[in-house]
């Protein structure tokens, strides 16, 4: 358990690196060359990475449903709106909408699946998210 939360933490402090990298490169050029370059390189370490590693092709990679492949067009569209949004409103308000947003979905995801573990402790996160949300909007004006 300690070890997912180390990688999680991790996760979401590289997350926040990255988009400040895009937003620097976004701001010289475009979102678009901002979110291209952030996926060439990307493919290009995981490249490397995976020939290091093994696994590079799945052996079922026929048994991998189609939606499953929406995650890259949707991992694009990620970086190019968050290399547009940090240029716009700042890096807090985007980490702040970012995670926001992320929570509303996870939140949905898991009341869709029936999962029901705390709900109470869940909602008020979520509440306490969304008025994070409001308060940095407020700070810009």
């Amino acid at each position: 358990m300690i070890q997912a939360i180390l990688f999680a933490v991790t996760a979401g402090v590289l997350v926040g690196i990255s988009r400040q990298v895009n937003g620097r490169l976004s701001l010289s050029t475009s979102p678009m060359v901002s979110s291209f370059f952030n996926h060439i390189v990307g493919f290009a370490v995981m490249c490397v990475v995976a020939v290091i590693l093994g696994g590079l092709i799945p052996p079922t990679i026929r048994d991998i449903p189609y939606y499953a492949y929406l995650a890259g067009p949707l991992g694009v569209i990620f970086v190019a709106a968050g290399s547009l949004a940090i240029t716009k409103i700042g890096a807090v308000n985007t980490a702040v909408l970012i995670i926001g947003g992320q929570m509303i979905t996870g939140a949905a995801m898991d009341l869709a699946e029936g999962v029901t573990a705390a709900p109470l402790l869940r909602f008020s996160g979520l509440a306490l998210i969304l008025v994070g949300m409001l308060l940095a909007q407020g700070r810009r004006a």
